[in-house]
């Protein structure tokens, strides 16, 4: 049963209850990852390609205090529109609570609402992780894949972090990362970061049979599975790697930190690019609703069979 603040909309509620396929989407990249429009028009496009695979989207936000489990439009265009939202990660909920605010919930804060809810199924870009600004800046997102069973859908960690440094602590966390296709871990706007994965899978069922084998032995971190961008709008790293410096040494010279400190970056390099990486960053999430609606909806028939 969730908490007493927490709302489930009438639709996911039924998914929910027949188990239908259900896939979570975080609502930052709404608040604070992309521009106006963009942002509230790639909200309906995610929601859209996860009904086009044959799954049920369940944006999570927090409006006027409460965790919405599932975002009516006129929910989602008051969070979209709003000046000042708060970004809320699992620490930040009491806090939107007490004082009544609209936020839009990170991966860690969505995976926290998502698995008090019964999904199992989430689809983001890009996981956070260890900031090259500084070694102590570490995303609360590592802590929340190493402690919620959960499918993780990205493209890997955002490529402006430490990316050797992400995977090491991943590894100690004990969550493995799954190379959709790849043996190789991407790197959010590329394809390959020249590190690798922990496993390559090929197909959503063997995802799904991964995820059950790693639960059913006890393990409780998530299933992190990392698709690259579709080559078509990736930006070769050996370019993006430039931008990404000089976006980290203006974050270190203005002091940019703590939670500022990624929509910072993001927001550099879209304007180092002339747009490119934005486009980039809208294709890759489709992409990664895209499979995760199919990990849902497969998970979801495995596991019927299962009952039977």
């Amino acid at each position: 049963m969730p908490p007493s603040n927490f709302t489930i909309s009438y639709e996911i509620g039924r998914a929910l209850n027949l188990s239908l396929p259900v896939v979570a989407l975080e609502s930052t990249v709404v608040t604070h990852g992309l521009p106006r429009p963009q942002n509230l028009a790639l909200a309906h496009d995610m929601e859209s390609t996860i009904r086009e695979e044959g799954a049920v989207p369940a944006t999570i936000g927090v409006l006027k205090g409460k965790v919405c489990i599932g975002m009516s439009e006129g929910a989602l265009d008051e969070l979209a529109n709003d000046p000042r939202p708060r970004k809320i990660s699992q620490r930040d909920f009491a806090t939107a609570a007490i004082k009544s605010e609209n936020g839009g919930t990170t991966v860690a804060g969505t995976m926290f609402a998502a698995h008090q809810a019964g999904i199992k199924v989430f689809a983001t870009g890009g996981i956070g992780g260890v900031h090259k600004e500084s070694p102590f800046d570490v995303s609360t997102d590592l802590q929340a894949l190493a402690s919620i069973p959960m499918i993780v859908v990205c493209a890997g960690a955002k490529a402006i972090l430490d990316l050797p440094a992400t995977l090491e602590v991943l590894e100690t966390m004990a969550v493995p990362v799954v190379g959709y296709q790849t043996e190789a871990f991407p790197a959010f706007y590329s394809r390959d970061s020249g590190l690798k994965a922990s496993v390559k899978l090929d197909t959503p069922e063997e995802i799904v049979k991964l995820a059950q084998a790693h639960w059913e032995i006890g393990m409780r971190s998530a299933i992190l599975v990392a698709q690259p961008v579709p080559s078509g709008d990736e930006i070769p790293k050996s370019e993006m790697d430039y931008y990404i410096l000089q976006a980290s040494h203006e974050a270190i010279k203005n002091e940019t930190r703590g939670q500022e400190l990624t929509p910072f970056l993001l927001q550099r390099i879209s304007e180092l690019t002339n747009g490119r990486s934005l486009r980039t960053n809208l294709a890759l999430l489709l992409n990664n609703a895209r499979l995760a609606a199919q990990i849902a909806k497969t998970m979801a028939l495995m596991e019927r069979r299962r009952n039977i």
